[in-house]
């Protein structure tokens, strides 16, 4: 039986677990894949263990994206993008990204068309630099905005991008298509708000990343009737593509879709 996992600190909200086990059993795969606590003063001990231990992949999550690249040989997506979120384990320990693809088919799949339009991208982490670079190259016109300015210009000047002030971010909610929270903000119920959801319009489609809860950012966009789409499908569609890479197989979407709705719901 191949053993996948997920590394990240805090990890116990992931619901990949759940999400792939589903898709291997669906899949008629003799596979399981699981949550390890790991921080990034451990991150090459747990990635070399599991190429020792012949694991057949793992997937990255927060704080370990980008500290990765130093530690696998990244294919050119995450080179460009600067952080890997997908590990395989073949002749070498290769490095991938597909959080940029999850959240562009993410948005596809409700029928949303980012070529032209003027996006808000809130945020700086990896997973901000796989989308910022994925919706980039599919024509999206960027703003780059986050509380830490330099990494929020450190990101703009990688991938191309422009970047404004986080003091402005109402005034650039205001004049965006497609806004982008890609910040932990608002995982958990304390967190305050990004900005006073009341500005937000009818016609814009707010995408919140987060995925383990429905948040006041989600809840001001419906309010005001403009698309509000979750972190569900991004998990998702950049879960299958790592499916994809580590097996060769096109992953069972639908089956992963219910398996992470059914354990939001408890």
């Amino acid at each position: 039986m191949k053993v996948y996992a997920v590394l990240g600190d805090p990890i116990e909200h992931s619901l990949s677990p759940v999400m792939h086990n589903a898709a291997f059993r669906a899949m008629g795969l003799q596979a399981s894949y699981h949550a390890f606590r790991v921080g990034i003063q451990r991150l090459r001990d747990a990635i070399l263990g599991a190429d020792a231990m012949g694991f057949g992949g793992l997937n990255l999550t927060i704080p370990l994206k980008e500290s990765a690249m130093a530690l696998v040989e990244p294919d050119e997506t995450a080179k460009a993008i600067g952080a890997v979120n997908t590990v395989s384990f073949r002749e070498r320990i290769r490095g991938h990204n597909t959080d940029g693809v999850g959240a562009s088919l993410a948005l596809r799949h409700y029928g949303v068309n980012v070529r032209g339009a003027d996006v808000l991208l809130i945020g700086a982490g990896g997973a901000a630099r796989a989308i910022a670079y994925q919706l980039s190259r599919e024509g999206a016109e960027i703003i780059v905005t986050n509380r830490t300015p330099e990494r929020g210009m450190a990101l703009a000047r990688d991938i191309g991008l422009e970047f404004r002030p986080f003091r402005g971010i109402e005034e650039l909610v205001r004049f965006s298509d497609i806004v982008i929270n890609a910040t932990s903000v608002g995982m958990r119920e304390c967190d305050p708000r990004l900005f006073d959801g009341s500005i937000l319009r009818a016609e814009q489609v707010v995408f919140d990343i987060i995925y383990s809860r429905d948040t006041e950012l989600l809840r001001d966009a419906r309010r005001v009737g403009a698309k509000a789409i979750d972190g569900v499908m991004m998990l998702v569609y950049q879960g299958a593509e790592a499916l994809r890479i580590w097996t060769g197989l096109e992953a069972p979407v639908d089956v992963m879709e219910a398996a992470v709705r059914a354990a939001l719901r408890g």
